[in-house]
């Protein structure tokens, strides 16, 4: 806590430090030889010297170091990539994990966790229990004998034994591949067990929850659980999964949010009631912000951790000891505080609808489901949503299909009041709906049971973290869902 107090308390010195400790530490590297890290020394030079780069600038290096080349963009061999789910391109991305960033990323904020739990609920329990975990799969990578897999999995393989001692399912199972065997592997190894806490993607944790549930015939997991006291969950948002959460137990769970990536681990909850996270400045990660309405432009700023404002939407960009350079990661947060800097994450730069200037994040998806479910007596497990384009005769409109636990008592009066919230939270969509000038009302369509479970294991992208895409602007994904949603499984 006071080395989080003293990153708080000074943020620009703990950023810089964090920069120049990474450059020095690659400037013998390929990319630190060609953009001559050697004489960078100030975060403006680093910004006008290094470019900033997606996935696909960067994957030639990436490349070589798979191929078992060392020092490309870090010093030595990288030994992991973690594989990501491939649901911003169609392809993978494989990003590189080096032992600085397992450690002094991943494992140090795994630590910051629980710092920030104790000192937000001094009279825990947790770890005189076990804590239940879902890891992915890990595979070798044949031909360079560089190994790939989901980012839990990479740090479940490395866990230091004490760390494994408290958690269950072990790791042969907890790095299992097939999903359904997975699942019945860990229902077995975890019913007689002790669980205090849980950790993992709400999506794929409700779905083992559940199974489990219905294999025991138990109504809720406390009754398995006693001592079960806090989910903490990252990955997605928990939003659209709260209330599925509390139909299934009768105590009054904590529920703290994490923000991890394969990336880094960005941002902790660290308040009991307040969902906000905390960004974490001091573990290997410098962090730059484009304002979202500059983002794309041939001008856009780059903001310091100084410079940001409270309000605004944000594109991050990330430096990291896993060998990033000015990586633009595809997430965007917005600051509610700058004192300390505490963030939402509200969308992803490329996970949006904006086909006629109405900009709809999933910030505002989510927000706009929740007041309809509200209102309906609803809950909501999965969805997507994406424009239906203008032709010469129609206008366009949005178009979502949703999957419910629980069906909303009225089905009209859900898509009005998802429309409407819409409309209240989002003034370009406002704009758009105006009198249906531009847009008309959207087309909402239920799922049917295991719709969205189905999709992902025809594209073989059960369990881990891979996710159902909430919006695209394309209709790329919403096509072959609604086509399923046709035919029987």
């Amino acid at each position: 806590m006071k080395a989080i107090e003293e990153s708080i308390k000074n943020p620009l010195r703990t950023q810089e430090n964090v920069l120049f400790n990474n450059i020095n530490h690659a400037k013998s590297t390929i990319y630190g030889k060609e953009f001559n890290f050697n004489e960078i020394k100030s975060i403006l030079q680093f910004t006008e010297r290094v470019p900033s780069v997606f996935y696909e600038d960067f994957e030639p290096y990436i490349e070589l170091a798979r191929k078992g080349e060392g020092d490309v963009t870090w010093p030595g061999k990288i030994k992991w990539f973690a594989k990501s789910s491939g649901t911003t391109n169609a392809k993978s991305k494989f990003i590189p994990i080096s032992q600085e960033s397992l450690e002094d990323c991943h494992y140090s904020a795994g630590k910051m966790m629980f710092a920030l739990y104790l000192n937000a609920v001094p009279d825990t329990n947790i770890f005189i229990h076990k804590n239940l975990r879902i890891g992915g799969s890990s595979e070798l990578y044949q031909k360079y004998d560089t190994r790939f897999g989901d980012l839990s999995a990479i740090l479940i393989d490395n866990l230091p034994f004490y760390a494994e001692m408290k958690n269950i399912p072990n790791k042969e199972i907890s790095l299992m591949t097939e999903w359904e065997a997975k699942i019945e592997a860990i229902y077995k190894s975890v019913i007689h067990e002790d669980v205090g806490s849980l950790t993992g993607v709400p999506s794929w944790m409700l779905v083992m929850l559940n199974y489990i549930l219905d294999k025991t015939g138990k109504n809720y997991v406390d009754e398995l659980w006693p001592n079960l006291e806090v989910f903490f969950h990252g990955g997605i948002s928990y939003t659209p999964y709260a209330e599925n959460y509390k139909a299934i137990t009768t105590k009054t769970l904590n529920y703290f949010e994490i923000y991890n990536a394969s990336e880094g681990f960005f941002g902790i909850q660290d308040q009991r009631n307040c969902k906000d996270l905390l960004l974490l400045l001091d573990n290997g990660i410098f962090y730059e912000f484009i304002p979202m309405d500059e983002f794309g432009s041939e001008n856009q700023s780059y903001l310091n951790i100084a410079q940001v404002e409270v309000g605004k939407n944000y594109a991050m960009v990330i430096t990291t000891n896993g060998g990033l350079w000015r990586y633009i990661i595809g997430d965007t947060v917005r600051f509610t505080s700058t004192n300390p800097h505490r963030i939402v994450v509200s969308g992803r730069t490329k996970h949006y609808i904006n086909a006629f200037g109405e900009e709809l994040i999933i910030d505002n998806a989510e927000i706009g489901l929740k007041a309809a479910c509200d209102a309906t007596n609803a809950i909501v497990s999965e969805y997507t949503a994406a424009p239906i384009f203008m032709t010469e005769k129609e206008k366009g409109r949005h178009e979502w299909i949703i999957e419910f636990s629980k069906d909303p008592d009225n089905f009209d009066l859900f898509i009005e009041t998802l429309d409407k919230k819409l409309q209240e939270i989002n003034s370009d969509y406002e704009a758009k709906r105006y009198k249906n000038i531009t847009l008309n009302s959207p087309i909402v369509h239920k799922a049917k049971k295991g719709l969205f479970f189905e999709w992902l294991k025809l594209k073989g992208k059960l369990g881990g973290q891979n996710k159902v895409p909430r919006l695209a602007n394309t209709r790329e994904y919403i096509n072959p869902i609604l086509e399923l949603n046709q035919y029987q499984f």
